[in-house]
């Protein structure tokens, strides 16, 4: 077997689980053994019940002691049963799995593992794992692999498939020459893919994890090498006129509020850019809540009334209808149509929409990946604006620029990067940055509190709706299962509607969902249908709610501190006071520091830079995909030495790896 070969050549595939790995990407052996593991599961030794305590992730060794139960709840089936060891007991509960009234029997001894809540005075485990003695003790010598999985393939078939490819995988070339490897003290490739899908330990893993951050940035900066070297040389195609860059002055005085000075500057770069005699390819990089959109729309003003068309395009379909009729306004002034083009939209909209594009007759399209599609033509367009670009792979954002010949490139970012990493990642860009926030809006109030706070907390949220405001509370994880420590959504809005009352309307939401239903449920919740959503970090981008005051976000320990900023910019969007309040669960020193850092700054790219501190670029353990930069391992925060080290060998031996 070679890469090249499909997965139906591996012992044991035949074609139907074939279809199903192809879903997932998976076709050839290549992109299976590129199919990098998104968690790695440990297991501990078994802890007495009366030692636990809530937000702990343990296993314990106890005795079933009361029969099985199975009930309806108002959204699922609840199966639950009774624990016990010498020193407590313990409540064990699994939604939507009836099947496992058969498992348990009164008397039989388990090992249970999961995280410890309290239901009033009770200790319990909601969806724990449960092992035989026998079984718990083999599983904990390892550390179990975990991906991300469809309908169709199992955890277990991905392991089997790629022990099943191991011979190729220690085949493996290296295209690093081995001064470098010992020189900067990196794992050998094939050496490096072995262990990130079977880790002998937790010290061969972080190696392991490292060289392939050390790659996905040496590739990324070769290429981004390339870009540059390509591009600054392109002609301009699309030069902006005077008379648009006098109406786009005049707009702006019109404008009910002043900008910042941030913003004026990012639109003076976008104007001489768009002026001189090469392509724009600028990245508008701003905190959130800094007031891009309106840096984006004055683009598209100046580009429109030279006569060129422009496309803008964003990850989500409820940002992109709050960009259309934002735009759409500010544009009415001027007659030029703008359409909006989601894939939600019927198939006669649509092609009304194809029609305009390709004739010329509208002059701005603001819509998700629908854009990109082949049936989408335009007559001259002149710009591409990509928002919230890091949800976007490279390919979809090339496609959109191949829309047109050789049009302007304007990206815009809320994440917020340290300077010196946004240099090197953003090599072939030019960058302007917006710091400062619109001086209307108010400074969020932040707090981090301990779970003990939580009744509070409720009760400060139901004062907040009851003067007509909203929230939104983040949960990390989807539904109880894989990665149970953490508090999940469907769980969550069931237990805070009994809280809270029938009268207070949730809803929640995850990436899971399909489009069209993510949609309505974040539509429902900015036309005011809903006061609160309880969701997964899936509202990080493409919601603008200006009504909704309060952010909470549950175990608050667990996401980066970027992120929880990202998180944060969802409220204070209006006139309202807003607040956000961050759940600490584990309360350890180091938690408490990191999350002090947010209580003390609304300043996104100060967070970052503390972030990067904090955690320090040897974290490589406990590990996410990113999706900035297409990279599947490599985080710029976590890895930045790798990041740096990578730069170095880009300039050293760039021109030998590149070929």
């Amino acid at each position: 077997m070679n890469l090249t070969d499909g997965i139906i050549n591996i012992k044991g595939i035949g074609e139907k689980t074939a279809k199903s790995f192809n879903s997932l990407g998976i076709e050839t052996i290549d992109d299976l053994i590129h199919y990098y593991p998104r968690a790695y599961k440990t297991y501990t030794e078994p802890v007495s019940v009366s030692s636990t305590a809530e937000g702990d992730r343990v296993a314990v060794l106890c005795r079933i002691v009361s029969y099985v139960e199975t009930r309806k709840g108002r959204r699922y089936t609840i199966t639950s049963l009774s624990a016990a060891d010498d020193t407590g007991s313990i409540r064990m509960v699994w939604f939507n799995m009836p099947f496992l009234r058969s498992a348990f029997h009164k008397g039989e001894v388990f090992v249970f593992f999961g995280t410890i809540k309290y239901k009033g005075n009770m200790r319990v485990m909601e969806m724990p794992e449960f092992f035989t003695q026998f079984n718990y003790e083999k599983t904990m010598s390892s550390m179990q692999p975990v991906y991300h999985l469809k309908a169709g393939v199992t955890n277990g078939a991905i392991t089997r498939a790629i022990r099943g490819v191991l011979p190729v995988i220690e085949a493996l070339p290296d295209y690093l020459p081995e001064k470098v490897l010992s020189e900067k003290d990196l794992m050998s490739f094939s050496e490096a893919i072995k262990e990130i899908h079977f880790p002998e330990n937790e010290p061969a893993l972080k190696r392991a994890l490292k060289r392939i951050a050390f790659d996905e940035f040496l590739q990324f900066l070769i290429k981004i090498r390339k870009l540059r070297e390509d591009s600054v040389s392109l002609p301009n195609r699309h030069p902006i006129t005077g008379e648009s860059v006098l109406k786009r002055e005049a707009f702006e005085a019109g404008l009910p509020f002043t900008l910042t000075q941030g913003q004026k500057d990012a639109i003076a770069d976008i104007t001489k850019d768009m002026q001189s005699d090469f392509v724009m390819n600028r990245l508008i990089q701003g905190d959130v809540g800094s007031g891009k959109t309106i840096v984006a729309a004055e683009a598209l003003l100046m580009n429109s009334i030279s006569g060129y068309q422009g496309a803008l395009m964003v990850p989500t379909e409820v940002l992109a209808m709050q960009h259309f009729e934002d735009i759409s306004k500010l544009m009415k002034p001027y007659k030029l149509k703008v359409r909006l083009l989601t894939g939600s939209m019927s198939v006669k909209e649509k092609r009304t929409v194809y029609e305009e594009l390709k004739s010329g007759e509208c002059s701005i399209v603001i819509g998700t990946h629908a854009i990109i599609q082949d049936k989408t033509e335009f007559k001259n367009l002149g710009l591409v604006i990509t928002d919230e670009q890091h949800r976007f792979g490279v390919k979809q954002r090339d496609r959109l620029e191949e829309k047109g010949d050789m049009p302007h490139v304007l990206v815009m970012s809320a994440t917020p990067i340290p300077r010196t990493l946004a240099i090197i990642i953003y090599a072939d860009m030019d960058i302007s940055v917006i710091k400062e926030l619109p001086a209307e809006r108010k400074r969020i109030k932040n707090c981090v509190v301990g779970t003990d706070y939580r009744p509070s907390a409720y009760k400060f949220i139901k004062q907040q709706i009851s003067e007509g405001r909203q929230a939104y509370v983040i949960c990390p994880m989807v539904e109880e299962g894989e990665g149970s420590e953490l508090e999940n959504v469907m769980s969550y809005a069931e237990d805070l509607s009994a809280v809270l009352g029938e009268k207070v309307r949730i809803d929640y939401l995850h990436g899971r969902m399909k489009e069209s239903e993510k949609s309505e449920i974040l539509h429902k919740f900015t036309s005011g249908e809903t006061d609160i959503l309880v969701s997964t970090t899936v509202i990080e981008v493409g919601i603008n709610n200006p009504n909704a005051t309060v952010m909470m976000i549950e175990n608050a320990e667990r996401f980066g501190l970027a992120q929880l900023h990202q998180l944060r910019g969802r409220v204070g969007r209006g006139s309202y006071q807003s607040y956000a309040i961050f759940i600490n669960v584990k309360k350890s020193n180091e938690s408490i520091e990191r999350l002090k850092v947010l209580e003390d700054s609304n300043d996104g790219f100060f967070i970052a830079s503390e972030d990067l501190r904090l955690r320090g670029p040897g974290d490589f353990f406990g590990i996410r995909q990113s999706g900035d930069m297409d990279f599947r391992i490599a985080d710029i925060y976590k890895h930045a030495d790798m990041l740096r080290l990578a730069q170095d060998v880009s300039i050293e031996y760039g021109d030998v790896l590149a070929k």
